[in-house]
């Protein structure tokens, strides 16, 4: 910054700078310039904690949203200000041109980060291409080392493909590869020390997720482990835990066990929200805007789109239900007597 005031042009940049879309600000100042796309509702696995065990309706193929569409209201965002989307689902690597999409929104002016997070079973298959289209950032969800415990939580068989995936991608580059696994009482909470020895090798990011209540997947406050205790844990065996600077956006309060290639992260979005710094607005694959993970409260960008609306048309839209933004979420007690979708839904 000191470097570009004592420039003349660099002056004249800061003073001129375009203020952040108004659009994508929020009552409370905060400035949404990351953007989660969900290219499906459908998903390979049904993991306990994201599905209930019968499965969920799943919303009609023609009310879903075209890839002409996902492309059309990305380019819209990143006029606005959007610097990084990422792309879910369900399972975004079982959409077939996903690798297309990823070419698509590699042409974006403004859109630095193209991420995507997938449960890694597609993953070695679809990497080099997605690597070659521009795919920056790579999210895995693993919640077990123990193959048998995997095909108990996601009810389908896969680990070694998901351990494959997550080899192939250090192998590509991807730095660091980010394993986001959501720890659960009962389940794996006893996997958290192989976890973190996971990171010592390898230059993965081990993200350990508070489990989250959403519609079906039976919440209940005894199966959540606090960030606290998860973090009492691992010092226990390694004292000697750093923690790392983060940026004020991000979800993750990070550590590192010295020496080690990767790193451990936790996200606390129940025992310690990050609502104040929170900058990430959702596309579900129907196309409804949510600009709360744990709001219940929607507005359908596809209807707009498909009766015809104008770029400013739609920017209004998006720019009041922005404004309508609550300043944080309703806390973990409420968010379980909430009405939402089940997780895969969004």
């Amino acid at each position: 910054l000191q470097e570009l005031q004592s420039s003349g042009r660099g002056r004249f940049l800061l003073e001129h700078a375009a203020p952040f879309s108004a659009f994508l600000t929020d009552s409370f100042g905060r400035q949404h310039n990351y953007l989660r796309i969900s290219l499906t509702e459908k998903c390979n696995l049904r993991c306990q904690y994201c599905m209930p065990e019968e499965g969920v309706q799943l919303t009609p193929k023609s009310d879903l949203l075209t890839t002409r569409e996902i492309i059309a209201l990305a380019k819209l965002f990143v006029k606005e200000g959007v610097e990084k989307i990422r792309l879910t689902g369900g399972e975004p690597l079982i959409r077939p041109d996903v690798v297309d999409i990823v070419g698509q929104l590699h042409k974006l002016e403004g859109l630095k980060t193209i991420a995507v997070t997938t449960n890694g079973i597609n993953l070695t298959r679809l990497l080099p291409r997605l690597k070659e289209a521009g795919l920056n950032a790579i999210n895995i969800s693993l919640d077990t080392l123990v193959p048998a415990k995997f095909e108990f939580i996601v009810r389908r068989k896969g680990f070694h493909k998901v351990m494959e995936g997550i080899h192939k991608a250090t192998e590509l580059g991807y730095r660091p590869v980010k394993v986001n696994c959501v720890v659960m009482r009962g389940f794996n909470e006893d996997e958290l020390l192989d976890f973190v020895d996971f990171t010592k090798d390898l230059p993965l990011d081990v993200r350990f997720i508070e489990y989250m209540p959403f519609d079906g997947n039976k919440w209940n406050f005894k199966k959540m482990v606090s960030y606290k205790e998860m973090l009492d844990t691992i010092k226990q065996r390694w004292p000697e835990l750093e923690k790392l600077p983060c940026e004020t956006s991000s979800t993750a309060k990070s550590y590192k066990v010295p020496q080690f290639q990767g790193q451990i992260s936790f996200i606390t979005s129940m025992s310690e929200h990050f609502c104040g710094s929170c900058n990430r607005l959702r596309i579900t694959a129907d196309g409804n805007l949510k600009v709360c993970l744990f709001g219940n409260s929607e507005v359908s960008l596809r209807d707009h789109l498909r009766s015809g609306a104008s770029e400013e048309e739609l920017v209004q839209v998006i720019g009041a239900a922005v404004g309508r933004k609550k300043k944080q979420h309703a806390g973990m007690f409420n968010i379980s007597q909430m009405k939402n979708r089940p997780m895969i839904l969004i």
